[in-house]
């Protein structure tokens, strides 16, 4: 069974701010546990495995610079980063979720998409192809990534000093943030799906 507290504290700063920028910052990056990740690490630094500003400056770091990629990809390639073929990386339905919640929430959603699996993938890539001015996405994308990095990484972090023996929640409570970041995206499939299923009657 893959014990994501081991494999966090194998990867260390590097790993973390690696695994953070990809899957902010690249298009194969949204199968990687960024939630999850933020609040275990916060809880781990809790216990003395890191050091919890370094942790999560660093992560925050790694969030804004992979936006930002993400938004020059957008930006220099334009709407044919998304002409692709379908793959495990890669689903188009992906990318028109994330347009639709940018066509819902505008600027906000920068910031919003950080706290959405998948969505915050895509939403930078969208913003270059629409040619959001930089400006404007940079500042929103600085605030996500604070807000985003510290609120997970201190939510951990706080509840490992305050929870004796927090360590044998570990599993049950990522679980629990795994389904939750992620129930938004399966309650619009199958939003989406139920249509698509009215329509063909």
């Amino acid at each position: 069974m893959f014990d994501l507290t081991t494999f966090i504290q194998a990867a260390g700063y590097i790993g973390i701010f690696a695994i953070i920028f990809a899957e902010t910052g690249l298009l194969v990056g949204f199968f990687l546990p960024g939630d999850t990740l933020l609040f275990t690490a916060g809880l781990l630094a809790s216990k003395g495995y890191f050091n919890v500003v370094i942790l999560l400056s660093l992560a925050t770091v790694a969030s804004i610079v992979g936006d930002s990629v993400g938004y020059y990809i957008g930006r220099r390639f334009g709407p044919k980063v998304f002409n692709r073929e379908e793959s495990f990386f890669f689903k188009r339905e992906y990318v028109t979720k994330a347009e639709i919640f940018f066509a819902n929430h505008g600027k906000k959603t920068i910031v919003l998409a950080r706290y959405l699996p998948v969505v915050r993938t895509f939403v930078p890539v969208i913003a270059g192809v629409g040619r959001m001015h930089y400006r404007t996405f940079i500042i929103y994308n600085i605030a996500g990534g604070i807000l985003w990095c510290f609120s997970l990484g201190l939510a951990g972090y706080f509840l490992g000093t305050s929870v004796p023996h927090i360590d044998k929640y570990v599993i049950p409570i990522v679980i629990g943030i795994f389904v939750i970041s992620f129930a938004p995206v399966a309650f619009q499939l199958i939003r989406s799906w139920l249509a698509s299923r009215r329509k063909d009657i």
